[in-house]
């Protein structure tokens, strides 16, 4: 992460930090993250398209990491996400009319939201999980998804605030990080409210094999944010699909 500049800026009510690489004069492209990651999901781009001469610049969503986290879920839904992203571009974009977006997860749903509310700021979208959804007037989204999925599928097991967080802190974060980030398991993402997370704490979880491409160092970053930010931020998102 050589030569990655981080810093805090004033965007739409709140202070959101960014971090950047690359030539100022560069062509911008703006990484959007999804739950529960960070800004560190896209270190290796960062370099990666600095490199080539891009800018590139990946905040802390609102809610996660070092951004602010405003306490209600109704202060995240599209229009106050999208918000804080067309400031952000007034404020690192400079004079480019346009910029690059690559979105995964919740930051590939916010982006679709972008592109649909000022598409003349994007040049490009490179969406990398969630494909555009369009809203059904007569289903809420979390009616829809508990109508097909049940009352145990992860969305609907997000809604209430703090049931989840304390259940996320009964099973240690550490375990519920690297079990999200690893785990392989088919089908829809399924919590049983009887031991959703694998288990009681585990004394030995700092000896925990990881894969290849997600190291001991990596997991200790997001636990020591998440740690500190806690997950309600995050998990804000989902409850604001209503809205």
């Amino acid at each position: 992460m050589e030569g990655i500049d981080h810093r805090m800026v004033s965007v739409n009510g709140i202070t959101m930090h960014i971090a950047e690489k690359g030539p100022k004069e560069g062509p911008v492209v703006l990484l959007l993250h999804g739950f529960p990651d960070l800004w560190y999901t896209w270190r290796h781009q960062i370099s990666g398209l600095s490199s080539l001469g891009y800018r590139a610049v990946a905040p802390d969503l609102r809610g996660y990491g070092d951004s602010d986290s405003p306490e209600s879920f109704s202060e995240y839904t599209c229009l106050n996400v999208v918000g804080d992203l067309v400031a952000l571009l007034d404020t690192v974009a400079g004079n480019q009319e346009k910029v690059f977006l690559v979105g995964h997860d919740w930051g590939a749903i916010i982006g679709w939201f972008l592109c649909l509310f000022r598409p003349e700021k994007i040049n490009g979208f490179v969406c990398l999980s969630v494909p555009y959804r369009s809203r059904n007037p007569k289903v809420k989204p979390v009616q829809g998804f508990k109508a097909v999925f049940g009352d145990d599928y992860y969305i609907c097991r997000f809604q209430e605030p703090g049931k989840i967080e304390g259940e996320i802190a009964s099973a240690d974060p550490r375990i519920f990080l690297r079990n999200l980030f690893t785990g392989r398991t088919l089908g829809p993402p399924i919590l049983p409210k009887d031991n959703p997370f694998g288990g009681k704490p585990n004394p030995n979880s700092e000896n925990i094999e990881l894969p290849e491409w997600f190291s001991k160092k990596d997991l200790d970053f997001y636990v020591s944010k998440f740690e500190k930010a806690g997950f309600t931020g995050g998990l804000n998102y989902y409850r604001a699909m209503d809205l």
